[in-house]
Formats: C-alpha cells, structure tokens, sequence
C-alpha cells in the first residue's frame, strides 16, 4: 500500500501471473478498496473468483485453446460475474478467433458484462484481428495490450 501511494494513481490493477495464488492477494485488493482506489484484478479464470471484495472489477481471461491452457477455464466462474466485470479472450491466431466467437454464441454471459478480444503480442496480428472482428460484427471490445506495447516482457510492468 505504501508503494502503490507513492505513484498517487487513482486506478489500480492487480496483475501478474495469476495474482489469486500469491497469498495475501484477497486481502489486498480489498485493503486498496478501503483506501479509497478504484481497483481491477485480472485473473486466468482458473482460481475461484467468488471470494473476491465486490468492489473490485474482475477481468476473466477465457483461455483459448492457443494459450495451451483452455482446460483450466473455470465455468463456474462466469455466473459470478458482475455488471461491472469484463470477459477477456486473448487470440492467439485465427483458429483462437473462430473458437472464441463460438464460445460467445454458446454461453450466456451475465448482462452488462463488458467482452474484450484482444491480440496475443507478438503472435497475432492487431488490424488482421480487428478486421474479423468487422466483418463479423461481434459485439466486443478490441483491446491491445498495452504494458506489452510500451515496456514489451520487461517484468514488474
């Protein structure tokens, strides 16, 4: 809490790895809540998120089967999402977009929760993936990730 004051952000998200395996992660971000911060957790969707402070905004990755991980995604936890949560989807290549978009169109997700696509840096390319975001009209949210884009893999970002 002390080092996070001394940037005096206003938003803070918690990120990493997944950060609801480090211990003390729950206690955390409910500790940044009570300071006063606007506070987001992003998480790999593998770990129970139903323990989570309510005023902190989740953004759940669904693994895609590119990530290699699609067999860690935790169904249960896209019924604890909240109007003012956020589902990611992470596309590794074209194959990860055609299985993201059908994943849409078969699970129901919790209304107002925000869906976001976004490139897997470097292997997909941004404007091929918005291209087909277009041309299929999804209703999501292109997003780039952006600590890749200013500080590429260097930790701690």
């Amino acid at each position: 809490l002390e080092q996070v004051a001394t940037y005096q952000p206003r938003y803070v998200t918690v990120s990493g790895g997944e950060p609801l395996w480090q211990e003390g992660c729950r206690e955390l971000l409910t500790a940044l809540c009570d300071a006063d911060y606007r506070v987001s957790l992003e998480t790999g969707g593998g770990v129970d998120i139903g323990e989570i402070d309510p005023r902190v905004s989740c953004v759940l990755d669904v693994k895609t089967p590119g990530s290699g991980e699609a067999d860690k995604n935790l169904p249960k936890n896209i019924g604890l999402l909240r109007s003012h949560d956020q589902l990611k989807f992470v596309i590794c290549d074209e194959t990860d977009y055609l299985w993201s978009r059908d994943w849409l169109q078969r699970n129901r997700i919790p209304k107002g929760v925000e869906v976001l696509f976004q490139p897997a840096h470097p292997r997909q390319d941004a404007t091929e993936l918005a291209e087909w975001i277009l041309r299929d009209r999804l209703q999501v949210r292109f997003q780039m990730q952006l600590h890749k884009q200013l500080w590429g893999d260097e930790a701690g970002r």
